[in-house]
């Protein structure tokens, strides 16, 4: 009678003052996995006669009544064997303590870590694998898909969008393989190592690491607890680590299209995007900023767990969490991905005019000059480099209705770079038919060609407004003898062209890019005006047609290389 009274009361008086390290005896799946070993060593016990039968009986009993009874209120349950056992005494009587024979609170934290890191490691495999499956699918579909690669920030190359998506497949494949290589290592037990030195108990340690699914043993008691249970957790930050550095590379490529008015990868609308709250025109990409924003999250997590085990003694209890690396944000930051992935939408024609729009083959010219007339590579290089200067050649063959004879004082830089630019710029004013007080609004005014026709709408006599994208290219245009300068990244063109013209609105328009900037027409143009385009960056192109007709808005489109030998003979007079 004094047994079980004192039995209680033990158990009440231990349950009501945990230690001050309970925080990190808990998290996770740890409580049931304190349930799980407590069961695998009573199993080993009764095997081994370290308890006899009929006592390793009541106490399996016990351990069930138990746990029945802390999921009935999950709030008391506790990962902290000194809690549990008192309630073990309780049901199962003194002999119940026998469970703990030849163990330490020490290796069964070890223990808990483990299985831990091993369900969590499996639940972010298996995540990362369904999401690389999508990328490979969305590879497929893009084969072909032209788009601009980048170094620097600045276009370097053409290459395909499944090019780009296989290279971060090969990463994620990568990461797959260490997380392979890391549950190797993480699935062995250290179960039976006691506090450090093991026991003088003849515990079966290969029998509980059996039953608690694990491989083999972390043979040496000393490195069991005190070492492994180290690196194992941070052998696993590492790899999350890395693998969140990926995707947050991989969020920021697609979120920077973001910043361009016609960008070639957006996100499906939906749940992945939201409305802003003022600009009903605007959607924010926010699945990207929150996969850029949770794998940060995840690189700042992961080096906590670095953090605490760093500058440690061994056995010391700050690296030795039951939940070391929790994995419920990885596995989520994986889902996401997987959900971005789903909502991609590629704009083909506009990825391919982007690339057309640039010289980003160049490298081409200075390989075929080595592939095909031995010319050294550097030789090669510094040859096709010369782009200031409008072309590589120092010298063309061209038929003689298009060598224009320029004046002797225009030296070879200048007369480089007119050619073409010039000539479109040219024929451009022609058709607009600009003239003295017209006001004109040419888009790129900063380009080859706005240049130029800001410079020649001026010597006819109209007033200029030209539309650019940056601070520094805003001096150009003024320094080409813009009158007023748009920055359509910073300011509304509409709103501003309105102002400008006491909405009047302009008389004609010098236009670089009609896919891009046809959605300002009905906010710029006044009735009777005429747009002159000259370049379109998608093969179709959605119109305002109803207000261009009611508006008598007129439409010349052209290519300088088709014009014809008349308008090439107007354009050489000019």
């Amino acid at each position: 009678m004094l047994q079980v009274t004192f039995a209680a009361v033990s158990a009440n008086a231990q349950t009501s003052s945990r230690d001050i390290n309970e925080a990190f005896r808990g998290g996770g799946r740890s409580v049931e996995f304190l349930d799980q070993i407590n069961k695998a060593s009573i199993v080993m016990l009764d095997k081994t006669g370290l308890a006899p039968h009929p006592m390793a009986a009541r106490i399996a009993k016990g351990i069930e009544q138990v746990i029945a009874k802390e999921n009935l209120s999950p709030a008391d349950r506790s990962a902290d064997y000194l809690d549990f056992e008192p309630k073990l005494i309780a049901v199962a009587g003194p002999d119940a303590s026998r469970l703990h024979t030849g163990r330490s609170r020490q290796d069964i934290a070890a223990t808990i870590a483990r299985i831990s890191l091993r369900d969590g490691l499996l639940k972010e495999y298996s995540a990362l694998v369904v999401a690389r499956e999508k990328l490979l699918a969305l590879a497929d579909k893009n084969i072909d898909t032209i788009i601009p690669a980048y170094t620097h920030g600045v276009q370097a190359q053409p290459t395909t969008f499944a090019h780009y998506l296989l290279a971060l497949a090969s990463a994620l494949d990568r990461d797959s393989e260490r997380l392979q290589e890391t549950y190797r290592r993480i699935n062995l037990s250290p179960l039976g190592a006691a506090a450090l030195g093991t026991s003088g108990f003849p515990l079966d340690r290969k029998r509980l690491a059996v039953l608690l699914g694990f491989d083999g043993l972390v043979e040496n008691s000393y490195d069991a607890n005190h070492l492994a249970s180290v690196d194992s957790s941070l052998e696993l930050a590492s790899v999350l680590e890395i693998s969140a550095i990926q995707l947050g590379q991989f969020a920021q490529d697609i979120h920077t299209q973001y910043a361009d008015p016609v960008p070639w990868f957006t996100l499906s609308e939906g749940k992945l995007t939201g409305i802003s709250s003022i600009m009903p025109q605007k959607r924010n990409p926010a699945a990207l900023e929150q996969l850029r924003a949770q794998s940060s999250i995840i690189v700042g997590e992961m080096q906590t767990v670095f953090l605490i085990a760093h500058n440690n003694r061994t056995g010391m209890f700050d690296y030795r969490g039951y939940d070391p690396v929790p994995s419920a944000r990885p596995v989520e930051v994986f889902n996401l991905f997987g959900k971005v992935l789903d909502g991609i939408v590629v704009n083909k024609d506009r990825a391919l005019a982007e690339v057309n729009a640039d010289y980003s083959t160049t490298t081409e010219i200075a390989d075929v000059l080595l592939q095909t007339a031995s010319v050294p590579f550097r030789i090669g290089h510094h040859f096709a480099s010369k782009r200031p200067f409008g072309t590589a050649a120092e010298y063309i063959v061209l038929p003689a209705a298009q060598a224009v004879h320029l004046p002797d004082n225009v030296d070879y830089a200048v007369g480089a770079c007119l050619g073409i630019p010039a000539l479109t710029a040219i024929q451009a004013i022609r058709l607009a038919q600009v003239g003295p007080g017209a006001t004109v609004l040419i888009a790129g005014g900063a380009g080859s060609v706005g240049h130029y026709a800001i410079q020649l709408a001026k010597v006819r006599g109209a007033r200029v407004i030209t539309i650019i994208s940056s601070d520094a290219k805003s001096a150009h245009a003024r320094a080409a003898g813009a009158d007023e300068v748009i920055n359509y990244r910073t300011e509304d063109v509409g709103e501003r062209v309105s102002t400008l013209t006491s909405g009047r609105g302009v008389d004609a328009v010098i236009e670089v890019d009609l896919s891009r900037n046809a959605r300002f027409y009905p906010a710029v143009l006044r009735p009777h005006a005429t747009v002159v385009i000259y370049g379109m960056s998608t093969n179709e192109t959605t119109l305002p047609s109803l207000w261009l007709m009611q508006n008598s808005v007129t439409l010349r489109l052209f290519l300088v290389y088709e014009l014809s030998a008349a308008d090439r003979a107007a354009g050489t007079r000019s």
